[in-house]
C-alpha cells in the first residue's frame, strides 16, 4: 500500500521498467476551474504524476537496466524495441509465464502501444487472475485506447481484488468524471477512497477530500 496520503497501484506510476512500479500515470488534462486541479488525460496511478505502470518484475527475466536521463528518443525507442523483442522470444518458449506477460504489457504501456499492452495484460490475467496492479494498468490502457467503460470495469475488478487499492479508486473517479461525465459516480469513487485513507492526495498534492468538496459545490 502506498505511503500515507498517496494512493498506490503498480509500481505505480499511471516511467518505464517493471510492472508494479511503472504506474505513474500520465493523467493531466482536465482542469477543474473550481479548484484548479489538473485531472485528466492519463491518470493511472496515484503515485503518479508521470506515466508508468505498476510493475512487477518476473523472477525469471533479466533485471531492468537503469535509464539514462540523457537518453535520446531514438535511443529510448531502440532500447525498448530490443526489450520487447527479447520478451517476445522468451514468451514463445514460455507462454505460461504470467510475469513475463506483465513485463511485456509494461513495455507496450511505456511505448504507447495501447492495444498490444491490453492484449499482454489480459494474457497475464488469464494465467494469474485478480492481480490489482495489472488490472489498474489495464484500466489505464483502456482509457488511453478510448474505451472508458472498459477502463472502469478494469478498475472495479482491481478494487474487488484489493479493496484498499487507492490508485484504482482514484483513477476510476477520473474516468467517470472526465470521460463519462458521471460526476456522481466520481464523487462516490473518491468518497470510497477517503474512507480508506482520509489523507489521500491527488498527484498534485491536493487532498482528495478537498476535491470531493469542490465537485459537490460545483454541482450546486
Amino acid at each position: 500500500m502506498a505511503k500515507k496520503g498517496k494512493p498506490t497501484g503498480k509500481k505505480e506510476e499511471i516511467n518505464t521498467g517493471n510492472m508494479v512500479q511503472k504506474q505513474t500515470l500520465y493523467m493531466a488534462i482536465l482542469v477543474s476551474i473550481t479548484f484548479g486541479f489538473m485531472i485528466g488525460a492519463v491518470y493511472t496511478s496515484f503515485k503518479l504524476a508521470k506515466d508508468t505502470p505498476v510493475r512487477q518484475q518476473a523472477s525469471s527475466m533479466p533485471p531492468q537496466q537503469q535509464e539514462s536521463n540523457s537518453e535520446s528518443e531514438t535511443e529510448f525507442a531502440a532500447r525498448m524495441g530490443s526489450r520487447i523483442l527479447k520478451l517476445e522470444e522468451f514468451l514463445k518458449e514460455n507462454p505460461d509465464n504470467a510475469e513475463a506477460w506483465v513485463q511485456l504489457g509494461n513495455l507496450f504501456f511505456d511505448t504507447n502501444r495501447y492495444t498490444d499492452s491490453i492484449e499482454a495484460y489480459n494474457r497475464s490475467l488469464e494465467l494469474a487472475p485478480g492481480n490489482p496492479n495489472v488490472l489498474t494498468d489495464l484500466g489505464v490502457m483502456y482509457r488511453r485506447n478510448k474505451a472508458p467503460e472498459k477502463a472502469v470495469e478494469a478498475f472495479d475488478r482491481a478494487i474487488a481484488a484489493a479493496p484498499t487499492h487507492e490508485t484504482a479508486r482514484f483513477n476510476k473517479g477520473i474516468v467517470l468524471m472526465h470521460d463519462l461525465n458521471n460526476l456522481e459516480g466520481a464523487i462516490k469513487a473518491w468518497e470510497g477512497l477517503v474512507e480508506i485513507n482520509p489523507m489521500a492526495e491527488a498527484p498534485n498534492g491536493q487532498l482528495v477530500q478537498n476535491l470531493i468538496t469542490g465537485l459537490k459545490q460545483q454541482k450546486q
